[in-house]
């Protein structure tokens, strides 16, 4: 028989759900293979989507049209807005998920989305030929033949799991190895190393002691990560635990280092710097006494919990030990034993922006395989790789998000241009527009993007198109009424600020720190109309009004500064040129040049290694 697609996606993770989803949306007869179909997009770690950037994240995928929002609102239980005391550029949602609802969900899109096929077997091998892919091979000898290939492996190339001096083949627990594919892959070329990554101990609520532990609640405002929902209350939410390890926790973990996988020298791969193993921590923050631990439901049909924080892999003997001396956790008993795992990963600098790798043509990698750790993540390149493939095949203009635009394209571009030398992690600090990529505004963004491309639907853009008409109706009544110190200082003094003297605009009000403009409209007779006119998205419409007010100069400033920069962007380099003709740039910055191939001036000048002067050096020598 002969099976053909346009484009068919390896791995069922996070990031191949996403590609499979995004692609099969765009018209594309798209095939999913995945070993195990009851395992989509399985939180392999944490059940919980979001958090300081990644939040931000979803929050993009969902506007360009991607599902991760939208399967998170279904199965959340709990909802945070993290960094509220900070300004709106560092707000990041954050839910608590139902681990098993999720998977559930996101096999019910899959399997209701036109044009998309599912195959639950092993992928072994790719068939390319004269550096052209043109589909894959499983490992019953199933040959499928697509246009566009996208691999998302996870943490399953030659995956290896450890557990003190115990250590097996496989991608997850109780789950096999995906062999074949790093080493073909390594024969034709490509640059393939190891990371290292780890989870924690699940253990029986039953045997928790919450009473000794810190609350954590939800949120109480209904949110929503994705923007076709609103004021979304969860029905029945839960709570997290916060406790701490202590100097007793810590020698007992000490006792278990000579077992210890990771510092005797028999996981060779680089692990995670911002989510380090609980016995990297004490060793590497030897000095403090106590590390917070969080305890975090499994799902509202489960006992199950997750101790966030304390990932591990040491014998079982010396993580029961452990965490039995870790308050409230006195009578523990667990599910499994936390493990770290090793797994292949290919260095990105190997790919082009669009996820499509520069030594085969339409072959795509998205996730864990190009260093990256998340869901989040993971998910992002999923999309985009599948939204790429899509528009190649079909003789279009593949998309590159700004570094100005998204954190995706933020993501993306670090990869692509820095490469990683342990397992990348998105957070605020790495993007220089952070202003400007908030995430109430991921909508106005990019939606109209994805709408263009063919993913994002028509009544995404009919929602961004009224919530941008009531905005500036906000803003537009805000300017135009004057208030009455009989009517408003009352309000004022109660809020903490100067009363007024003399009628003056409303918008001065808005301006001050203290004022809350749902609050000031609700002041005013007519702003009490406009607020009903609001409708359910009140609360998400007025929001985004008042970081507009508030914030405006910032934001000015720092779209001036983005459009300085997006002119390097747009001063192209040559694909044919020689670097190693350029004698007057270093040598270094040569080497880097040659292997990373930038597409612009504005993508080497943030290679490390190319200097300042450098740079001046190649726009002499493209005439500029």
């Amino acid at each position: 028989m002969k099976f053909r697609y346009d484009i068919i996606v390896v791995g069922g993770g996070h990031a191949g759900c996403e590609a499979a989803h995004a692609a099969a949306k765009m018209g594309a007869k798209t095939l999913l293979i995945t070993m195990d179909m009851t395992k989509l997009a399985q939180m392999s770690c944490n059940p919980a989507m979001g958090g300081i950037a990644k939040g931000q994240i979803i929050r993009e995928i969902d506007a360009l049209g991607g599902l991760s929002g939208i399967i998170t609102d279904r199965s959340m239980i709990q909802f945070r807005m993290l960094n509220r005391s900070k300004g709106p550029a560092m707000w990041s949602p954050r839910a608590q998920c139902d681990r098993q609802k999720f998977t559930i969900e996101w096999r019910k899109e899959l399997e209701k989305t036109d044009n998309l096929f599912i195959w639950q077997e092993q992928a072994v091998k790719l068939m390319i030929k004269e550096k052209k892919i043109l589909g894959v091979e499983t490992a019953f000898g199933t040959k499928f033949n697509a246009r566009a290939v996208i691999l998302t492996n996870g943490t399953f190339l030659e995956g290896l799991m450890h557990i003190g001096f115990s250590k097996i083949p496989g991608g997850r627990s109780g789950e096999q190895a995906s062999q074949g594919l790093s080493q073909q892959l390594r024969e034709l070329g490509f640059t393939v190393e190891r990371l290292k990554t780890g989870t924690s101990a699940r253990i029986d609520g039953r045997s928790i002691d919450f009473n000794a532990m810190k609350e954590q609640k939800g949120d109480d405002e209904g949110r929503s990560f994705s923007y076709l929902n609103s004021n979304l209350k969860i029905e029945k939410q839960r709570s997290c635990y916060i406790t701490h390890t202590n100097n007793e926790v810590h020698k007992e973990l000490k006792k278990g280092l000579k077992y210890s996988p990771l510092f005797t020298g028999r996981i060779k791969g680089r692990g995670p710097r911002y989510c380090p193993s609980i016995e990297d921590k004490i060793v590497t923050f030897k000095e403090k006494e106590a590390h917070q631990l969080f305890i975090e439901p499994e799902g509202n049909e489960t006992i199950e919990y997750y101790v966030n924080g304390f990932a591990s892999s040491l014998p079982l003997e010396s993580q029961i030990k452990a965490l039995r001396k870790v308050q409230g956790l006195e009578n523990v008993e667990i599910f499994r034993p936390g493990y770290a795992i090793e797994y292949d990963f290919f260095q990105p600098t190997q790919l082009k922006h669009t996820l499509e790798t520069k030594e085969i043509k339409n072959l795509y990698f998205a996730g864990q395989i190009n260093g990256t750790t998340g869901y989040e993540e993971a998910g992002a390149q999923g999309l985009m790789a599948g939204i790429n493939a899509v528009l190649k095949v079909k003789n279009r203009k593949e998309l590159v998000l700004g570094r100005e635009e998204a954190y995706i394209g933020v993501l993306i571009d670090d990869l692509v241009t820095k490469g990683v030398d342990e397992p990348y992690r998105m957070f605020t600090s790495r993007a220089e527009y952070r202003i400007l990529l908030r995430q109430d505004n991921a909508d106005e963004r990019l939606t109209k993007i994805g709408f263009k491309i063919g993913l994002a639907s028509r009544k995404r853009l009919e929602e961004l198109e009224d919530k941008d008409e009531k905005i500036k109706k906000i803003i537009s009544f805000l300017q135009e009424i004057s208030v009455d110190p009989i009517e408003i200082n009352n309000f004022l003094i109660k809020k903490g600020t100067a009363g007024i003297k003399q009628k003056i605009k409303a918008i001065n009000l808005a301006t001050r720190p203290q004022i809350n403009i749902k609050e000031l409209l609700s002041q005013l007779k007519a702003g009490k109309e406009l607020i009903k006119d609001l409708g359910i998205k009140v609360e998400e419409i007025t929001e985004s009004a008042e970081i507009k007010i508030k914030y405006e100069g910032y934001i000015k400033r720092e779209k001036i500064v983005a459009e300085k920069i997006k002119r390097l962007e747009r001063l192209k380099i040559p694909d044919d040129i020689n670097y190693n003709e350029l004698v007057s740039i270093s040598t270094e910055g040569r080497q880097k040049l040659s292997k990373i191939r930038p597409v612009s001036i504005g993508q080497a000048g943030r290679i490390s290694g190319v200097s300042p002067s450098d740079i001046n050096i190649l726009l002499m020598y493209l005439g500029r």
